[in-house]
């Protein structure tokens, strides 16, 4: 079986609202080893809707629209469907008195327009919704095409795709499982990963590998399909062996794992304790680790010094040393790492001095241009960088850089 979602709303095309639906729905279909071959966004047009129900009708076994279900003039979803498959609109009067019930409840007099709301294409199954007024429905049409319709707001979509929409594709999907796991590397370019796993990504069959990038971060999505759990499991567990095989030192997590997480987690294996300094990134190092509950039992505090004055006050970078060499340079990263790392009484001390744009930069010290610094009692270790990209960008990588310099460090 195979699917197109259909996301209905001029103000997606717009760029008014960001269109999460279409990943939801994506990844629902994905877990049933239904395969998703299409998502199209329409406005709210009748004529370019029915166009794009009736194409996607000609070439998917199911399709699945979310939007125009409301009571409004541009809600035209309802209608639409009604023309674009010869279905007469029927009034279902148990859909009708739910909705009247909810009006009563709320003590809001029902306006006329929500009674179209209680209207169905003949022969529809109705989904109630139990948070708002638009019932989704499932429509069996000729050649056993599948047509879905989902309200758009994603509180009132994504309860009914559970409770009313999953228990019926599963029936339909044959058994047939697809999983995806994705492993998450950093420390290296897009096109350097791809040299070292070339030959992977051109796997076909029951498992494939995709690469996907990200600022200070490329990820290997490995998916496979089966008939069985197990079986999935094991064709993606033999792919995932091939590739940590080519890539360590670069692999830091799968899945939901992130960077900052599996910092903490060596921090707390190895009983260390953490303590950072920040310029360029803002306190955005300090964030990221904070994010992770339970950080208290390594993370000390952090100074963000983004002043010359503060360098020198806070962590005791000598005035000197800030006039010779000045903010952005290795020894100033160094003297930072120090200072923290005595100013908490850490076991670390991590720096971060770059320049993150769009002004600041020069000839000698480009925007971009980011040195970071790891400090303990035995040493230190400084790296330098020339990130790429807008402000936000090169904070995100700074901050991504910090993390995995402390990553291979407590790995040793």
């Amino acid at each position: 079986m195979n699917a197109e979602v259909i996301a209905i709303g001029t103000e997606l095309l717009l760029g008014f609202v960001v269109n999460t639906n279409t990943t939801s729905l994506g990844r629902m279909l994905a877990r049933l080893g239904i395969d998703c071959t299409r998502q199209v966004t329409v406005g709210d047009n009748p004529a370019r809707l029915s166009e794009a129900i009736q194409t996607a009708l000609g070439r998917a076994d199911l399709v699945i629209t979310c939007g125009g279900l409301g009571p409004t003039v541009d809600d035209v979803t309802l209608e639409t469907i009604g023309r674009a498959t010869g279905r007469r609109l029927i009034l279902n009067r148990p859909i009708l008195r739910g909705i009247e019930a909810r009006f009563k409840r709320q003590k809001i007099r029902m306006p006329a327009s929500n009674r179209r709301q209680g209207l169905l294409p003949e022969g529809a199954v109705p989904f109630p919704n139990q948070l708002g007024t638009a019932p989704g429905f499932l429509l069996r049409l000729k050649n056993s095409k599948i047509l879905v319709a989902l309200p758009g707001p994603p509180a009132e979509m994504l309860p009914m795709v559970e409770q009313h929409l999953v228990p019926r594709l599963k029936k339909l999907s044959g058994g047939r499982i697809l999983r995806s796991r994705t492993l998450k590397l950093t420390g290296a370019t897009e096109s350097e990963v791809d040299a070292k796993v070339r030959d992977l990504l051109a796997l076909e069959g029951a498992a494939t590998v995709g690469i996907y990038a990200h600022p200070g971060q490329v990820d290997l999505r490995i998916t496979a399909s089966g008939g069985s759990e197990r079986e999935v499991k094991r064709q993606i567990a033999t792919v995932e062996r091939r590739i940590l095989a080519r890539v360590r030192g670069l692999f830091y997590g799968a899945d939901e794992e992130t960077l900052e997480g599996v910092v903490g987690q060596l921090l707390k294996k190895n009983r260390k304790t953490l303590a950072v300094a920040e310029s360029c990134t803002g306190g955005l190092v300090s964030e990221r680790i904070t994010r992770v509950s339970g950080s208290s039992a390594y993370f000390l505090g952090s100074v963000v010094s983004y002043s010359n004055e503060i360098k020198s006050i806070g962590l005791s970078v000598p005035p000197l040393l800030l006039r010779r060499h000045g903010a952005v340079s290795p020894q100033i990263a160094g003297a930072m790492a120090e200072g923290t790392r005595r100013l908490a009484g850490s076991d670390f001390g991590l720096a971060v001095t770059g320049i993150a744009g769009p002004t600041g930069g020069s000839k000698a010290k480009p925007v971009g241009l980011v040195y970071i610094a790891l400090n303990w009692a035995g040493g230190t270790r400084i790296t330098e960088s020339l990130f790429s990209g807008n402000r936000a960008i090169i904070r995100f990588k700074a901050s991504q850089a910090a993390l995995n310099l402390l990553r291979l460090h407590l790995l040793k």
